[in-house]
C-alpha cells in the first residue's frame, strides 16, 4: 500500500519516500482514527496528510516528554532545534530529520502557507510553560496554532470546489473541535502532565478548579460538579463541530469521504464520552468497535459513489481524462478499524 501511495504522488526519490513512510508509520501507530480516515482519500494524496500528521506528531511528542523525565528546558533545547530544521527544510527543500524532509516536500507540492507552521510551533512553544486558560478566548488563542491551522494546512491537499478563503474558516473550525474532543477525553492524562485545558471560568461556573479534578483523579471518586462542568464543555465543542459542518460540501467531492469519515468518528468520541458519565478523569472513552466499522462502511461507500461520479465526469470530456484518482476502494479498511 505504501508503495503505490507513493508511487500515485510522484514521489521517486529514494530518501524521500523512506522520509514519507516514516511518516506514515506515525500516524498508522499514534492517530487510529485519522489513519482510517486518511484511507479514504485519493491514494496520491495519502503522502501529504502522512506528512503533515507525522510532523505534527513528532513536535507533540517533544512537548509531551514530561512521561520520560525529560525536563523543560531540555524539551525547550530539542524543539529550537526541530524549529531551526524546519526553518531550513521549507528554505531549501531538504532536511536531516525525515518528518522535516516529507513535510517540506509536502508544503512545496501544495503551496501550503509557511505561516501555519510558525504558527503552529509558536503553540508547541507555550505548551512547554502555559498549563492552564484562564478563559475561552485564551484557550482559542492557543489552539489558532495548535489546531486551526492543522486545517488550514489540510485544505490545500484535500482541495475545494470554492474559493479556499471560503472554505478556511469552516476547516479552522474542524481542527479546532477536533481538538477540544481530544482535551475533554484526555482531561486525566492531561491533568498528570500538569495542563488542564478546560477554560478556568467554565470550570468556576460549575464550582471547580484544578485542585477538584486532582482530588477526583487521585481518589477515583466522582463530583456532580465536576460532571456538570465536563457536560457544559461538551456542549460548547459540539458547537465548534456544527460551525464546521459547512465546510464538508466545500471540498472536492473525492475528499469529502475521508473528512466525514473524521467527522463522525471524532464526534463520536463526544458520544462515548456522555455515555460513559464523563468518567475521563478516570478512564479514557472509546468508540466501539462497531459503531467505528459502521462509520468506515459508510466512508467506503461514499469513496465509491465519488469514483463513480469522477469517471462519468471522464467519460463526458473530450479527451477522456479522469478528473481525480482515487484508487480502490479497500473494504479491508472496515476490519481495521479498531
Amino acid at each position: 500500500m505504501t508503495e503505490r501511495e507513493l508511487d500515485a504522488a510522484g514521489v521517486t526519490d529514494p530518501a524521500l519516500r523512506e522520509a514519507y513512510r516514516h511518516c506514515r508509520r506515525l500516524n498508522a501507530r499514534h492517530g487510529r482514527t485519522y489513519f482510517l480516515a486518511t484511507r479514504l482519500l485519493p491514494v496520491e494524496r495519502r503522502p501529504a496528510v502522512h506528512a503533515l500528521y507525522g510532523f505534527a506528531r513528532w513536535a507533540d511528542d517533544i512537548v509531551d516528554a514530561l512521561c520520560t523525565g525529560t525536563d523543560t528546558s531540555r524539551r525547550d533545547v530539542e524543539l529550537a532545534a526541530l524549529e531551526r530544521e524546519l526553518e531550513k527544510g521549507l528554505r531549501d527543500g531538504e532536511s536531516a530529520e525525515p518528518v522535516v524532509r516529507a513535510l517540506a516536500d509536502t508544503a512545496r507540492r501544495y503551496r501550503i502557507d509557511h505561516a501555519h507552521f510558525a504558527d503552529f510551533m509558536t503553540a508547541m512553544r507555550s505548551d512547554l510553560v502555559v498549563t492552564d486558560y484562564a478563559d475561552y478566548a485564551a484557550l482559542r488563542r492557543y489552539m489558532h496554532g495548535s489546531a486551526a491551522v492543522i486545517g488550514l494546512q489540510m485544505l490545500p491537499v484535500l482541495g475545494t470546489v470554492t474559493d479556499r478563503e471560503t472554505a478556511a474558516p469552516h476547516a479552522a473550525a474542524l481542527g479546532v473541535a477536533f481538538q477540544l474532543t481530544n482535551f475533554l477525553r484526555d482531561v486525566g492524562e492531561d491533568l498528570d502532565r500538569g495542563r488542564v485545558y478546560l477554560p478556568a471560568d467554565l470550570l468556576a461556573a460549575h464550582g471547580v478548579d484544578r485542585e477538584r479534578l486532582r482530588w477526583s483523579r487521585d481518589t477515583g471518586r466522582r463530583d456532580p460538579r465536576i460532571t456538570s462542568a465536563l457536560r457544559a464543555f461538551e456542549r460548547l465543542t459540539r458547537g465548534v463541530y456544527r460551525q464546521a459542518a459547512p465546510g464538508l460540501a466545500m471540498l472536492e467531492p473525492v475528499s469529502r469521504p475521508c473528512i466525514r469519515t473524521a467527522f463522525v468518528l471524532y464526534g463520536g468520541i463526544l458520544d462515548a464520552v456522555a455515555e460513559d458519565g464523563y468518567a475521563v478523569l478516570h478512564r479514557r472513552a472509546v468508540v466501539p468497535r462497531r459503531r467505528r466499522a459502521v462509520v468506515a462502511a459508510d466512508g467506503l461507500a461514499r469513496v465509491a459513489a465519488a469514483r463513480l461520479r469522477a469517471r462519468s465526469a471522464a467519460a463526458r470530456r473530450p479527451d477522456g481524462v479522469p478528473l481525480t484518482g482515487a484508487g480502490p476502494v479497500e473494504p479491508r479498511m472496515v476490519e481495521e478499524v479498531a
